[in-house]
């Protein structure tokens, strides 16, 4: 062992870096959720609790998307009626084949 080590070239963080298409974020996930999930890759003898999340948030983006300008038309609307004063509710969108 030597009795200095020189780290001035070394990095922080992960090793190795987030594959192409993938984007690493921190969000809040309530302690039941989170459970029922890391539950699931116990019953099925492992697995990633990440993945299984985001496999779960693909197929529902794929059974409920919307186009990303209905989307942010109906965000705008809403935050509009927000600094209006109005009640706000869900604005029904056009779905666009």
């Amino acid at each position: 062992m030597k009795a200095r080590y020189d780290f001035s070239r070394a990095k922080r963080g992960a090793i190795d870096p987030l594959p192409r298409g993938k984007s690493e974020i921190k969000f809040a996930v309530d302690d039941d959720v989170l459970d029922w999930f890391r539950a699931q890759t116990h019953t099925t003898n492992g697995g990633n609790y990440q993945a299984l999340m985001n496999h779960a948030l693909r197929e529902y983006v794929s059974k409920h998307g919307e186009n990303f300008e209905d989307v942010i038309r109906r965000v705008v609307r809403q935050e509009l009626n927000v600094r209006n004063g109005r009640k706000t509710t869900r604005v029904a969108t056009r779905k666009t084949a």
